[in-house]
């Protein structure tokens, strides 16, 4: 009876837990879908309004900004989250303390250097004030993080999703308003403040909290032991990724460096719409299977699958039919430089899709230093192929680096295969296969067929056709079976 109620009690568990990612998932991706239409919406418009010169400026602004956040909390908020046990006041209090010295010091230092950074990237009076403006909104945006604490610790996410969308829309509107009336890069310094401020605003009537200094040294001391070695996994993606932006802003011309932020961030979309949300549900729901490697490498097949089948068919669309967006759209020719490094860039986002899971999957068993190991790499890798890259093919250079380095997605699957048992050929090679057939119809079709944008749009619907339809003649069974266990679970 002890044996059959352990059994018992375990396919309970796994029944909660894949109800539970299902649910979790189609909650995540439907709010960032939100979110992802309202910022394409905007992205379309400027790159109408603005030239790439200005979208330069901001990126590689942005980029700086980002890099004081890595230092804004030194991994307390992260440790608050993952707290087995209830906070305490005394918790929230040193969190918001430690973190407002830290903030309020790298204000002042950044405001100090105003000039130094006016310089060094050559700015104008209106380029410095917004990198300004965005030192002020990343003060505003650090007194979000007790309540934002308090909504995710109680997993409201659907109303944490709320003040995200309100400062996005405030963000959006009043960018392409004052873009559209000629403010050019000033557009973006009044949108950074109105998304600051918006976003306190809603927080704090959604999730109130009086805010409150203190410091207590023993709860300090214990969630430091999980945030500084959570932080440093962070310092390591930021010097991979942001710091190699301010670097390129140095080294390219601010009109090159907007192509290759165009190019990424296209390539990208797809990814952040899927693979983020995914991830977010997926590593708590691999740690809980963590015992049981079998049903854990099924989870993973299934979350590589499920990705790579609606990311695999995007990014070959959007390779494919990039020189068409570009050619139909007025103002929008401007950026066909940006359309190799686009092609580049969506290899490095597919194969990523890949990686992901995997590495996601080995820090939910407790590997996080081969994960960790990885990142070493991966940013040494970045940091010597990408010089290197642009000496040979210029800006480009920067996207074929990223594309060489994703093929380091076979040392993850082999480092994978030694703690958990599963197969990545077979989930991959269906829509692997659906994609090229669906990108070579579309790509000879085109010239043939496209003449505006009602007969490109007519295209994308066809070629959705066509991917979804070769998928069903490829692995039928498969994705009845997937399509019945995902409605049992959500009428559950």
């Amino acid at each position: 009876m002890l044996f059959g109620s352990i059994y018992i009690m375990e396919e309970i568990e796994i029944e909660s837990v894949a109800r539970r990612s299902i649910r979790g998932v189609f909650a995540l991706v439907s709010r960032t879908f939100t979110l992802q239409i309202i910022g394409l919406i905007a992205n379309f418009l400027l790159t109408i309004f603005l030239s790439p010169s200005i979208f330069g400026i901001f990126f590689v602004v942005s980029a700086a900004i980002a890099f004081l956040s890595y230092f804004s909390d030194i991994g307390l908020a992260a440790a608050l989250i993952q707290k087995k046990e209830a906070i305490t006041n005394e918790e929230l209090r040193t969190t918001f303390t430690v973190q407002q010295i830290l903030v309020v010091s790298a204000v002042v230092l950044a405001l100090c250097l105003s000039g130094f950074v006016k310089s060094f990237y050559r700015l104008d009076e209106q380029g410095i004030l917004l990198f300004q403006a965005l030192v002020i909104s990343f003060f505003l945006s650090s007194l979000k993080t007790i309540p934002s604490i308090i909504l995710e610790r109680n997993l409201r996410f659907e109303k944490l999703v709320i003040p995200q969308i309100i400062e996005n829309l405030f963000f959006s509107i009043t960018a392409v308003i004052l873009a559209a009336k000629g403010f050019g890069i000033s557009s973006f310094t009044f949108a950074v403040l109105a998304r600051g401020i918006s976003g306190v605003m809603a927080i704090y009537i959604i999730s109130p909290w009086k805010i409150s200094f203190g410091f207590q040294k023993t709860a300090a001391k214990k969630l430091l032991s999980f945030g500084i070695p959570f932080q440093a996994n962070s310092i390591l993606a930021l010097i991979k990724d942001d710091l190699l932006i301010i670097y390129l802003g140095r080294v390219l011309p601010l009109a090159q460096v907007g192509y290759i932020g165009f190019a990424q961030k296209w390539a990208f979309i797809p990814l952040r719409l899927i693979m983020d949300n995914v991830i977010r549900v997926t590593f708590p729901s691999f740690s809980r299977l963590q015992n049981d490697k079998g049903i854990l490498g099924k989870a993973i097949e299934k979350s590589i699958f499920a990705a790579c089948f609606l990311i695999f068919p995007a990014l070959m669309g959007l390779v494919v039919l990039a020189p068409y967006f570009i050619g139909l759209i007025p103002k929008y020719t401007k950026w066909e430089p940006a359309v190799f490094s686009l092609s580049f860039f969506a290899i490095n986002a597919a194969l990523s899709s890949v990686s992901t899971p995997l590495t996601n999957a080995l820090n939910a068993i407790g590997k996080i230093k081969i994960t960790l190991y990885l990142m070493v790499f991966w940013t040494a890798a970045t940091w010597i192929m990408t010089p290197l890259a642009i000496a040979i093919f210029g800006f480009n250079g920067v996207s074929f680096a990223s594309a060489f380095i994703a093929l380091s997605v076979v040392v993850v699957v082999v480092i994978s295969k030694r703690f958990i048992k599963f197969t990545v050929f077979r989930i991959l090679i269906n829509p692997i296969l659906a994609a090229i057939f669906m990108g070579g119809v579309i790509y000879f079709l085109g010239p043939l067929v496209i003449r505006n944008v009602v007969t490109l749009i007519l295209m994308i619907v066809l070629g959705a056709v066509i991917y979804f339809s070769t998928m069903f003649v490829l692995a039928k069974n498969e994705i009845l079976s997937d399509i019945k266990f995902v409605r049992e679970n959500l009428k559950k």
